[in-house]
């Protein structure tokens, strides 16, 4: 249980945002997927996911961790296939966001989302780390009211609005990770991240990678960081963490590209550079690849998301 402690108070936890919808059409995206985690609260009506189309019952929640795309069914009946990026483009033609706050629950097919990120030593997003797939919670109405919550502040400009909504996210995540734990669930992948802190040369890595995102990040350079050869740093890597580390490097850069597309006007080109790609052709090939959609509709999609 210390382990766990220690991977607790080492997350640091970013809200990005909250929002009450109510469904305008049925439909499924067979890849839902964003780089923030996730967590859904079905107020009224009918959600499924996962290729065995699990059902979220009334009250309960789904938790998606950001990195995985996870097939999702909105309204129960026979709808629109739809990928991830029609999702993005056109919103609004599936949902409504509601800002009323009297209406938040009492809308039929009306769900609550918060999306956030939890990094281990803001470097490592946690629950991609853990390699879990989407799951349900059900039985926890103390984080239900904690998803209320972060949507009601967010529909309101009162004073310390981002103090408390900061910490009703990370409330959160510390409830997410304790239902994981009361369960049972994923306990392996759990003890597998308690490892970040047994060898503090780990630390010393992705504090590395994380200030030098744009730089020379090769085996030979990180093997002069962690002080051990180059032939054993991927290996020494890969048994810490369960990624070898170009990959690793590889999701930082494009979860960094993100950041930038969303909250700055640089251009593609600049971005790719910034976060070290040279070649602007092969960062935008490696991007869609990644997140399924070109960089420029990342772009757009904070403005899409705000209906």
């Amino acid at each position: 249980m210390e382990d766990y402690n220690k991977v607790i108070e080492s997350l640091g936890v970013r809200y990005i945002k909250a929002k009450n919808l109510v469904l305008q059409q049925p439909f499924t995206v067979r890849n839902n997927y964003d780089v923030g985690n996730n967590l859904i609260l079905l107020h009224k009506g009918r959600i499924t996911f996962g290729e065995e189309e699990q059902v979220v019952e009334e009250g309960e929640m789904l938790f998606i961790p950001g990195g995985r795309a996870t097939k999702v069914n909105y309204g129960g009946s026979t709808g629109k296939v739809i990928t991830n990026d029609d999702l993005i483009s056109n919103k609004d033609k599936f949902f409504h966001s509601n800002s009323d706050l009297d209406l938040i629950g009492d809308a039929e097919e009306s769900h609550s989302f918060v999306s956030f990120e939890a990094k281990v030593f803001d470097s490592v997003n946690f629950f991609a780390s853990l390699d879990v797939p989407a799951f349900l919670i059900a039985n926890n109405s103390k984080l239900g009211n904690l998803i209320i919550k972060v949507v009601e502040e967010s529909l309101q400009e009162l004073p310390g609005r981002e103090r408390l909504i900061t910490i009703y996210t990370e409330n959160i995540v510390v409830e997410i990770v304790r239902y994981i734990l009361k369960n049972k669930m994923f306990v392996e992948q759990l003890a597998t991240n308690s490892t970040y802190f047994k060898d503090p040369r780990l630390i010393d890595l992705f504090n590395y990678i994380k200030e030098n995102i744009g730089g020379d990040l090769s085996n030979k350079v990180l093997s002069n960081v962690a002080n051990v050869s180059e032939d054993y740093v991927g290996q020494y890597f890969k048994m810490l963490t369960g990624i070898n580390p170009q990959d690793y490097i590889e999701y930082q850069r494009m979860e960094r590209a993100v950041f930038l597309l969303r909250t700055t006007k640089k251009s593609i080109r600049d971005i790719g550079k910034e976060v070290g790609y040279k070649d602007t052709a092969y960062f935008c090939r490696r991007f869609k690849m990644m997140f399924g959609i070109p960089a420029g509709k990342m772009r757009r999609r904070e403005s899409a998301m705000n209906i």
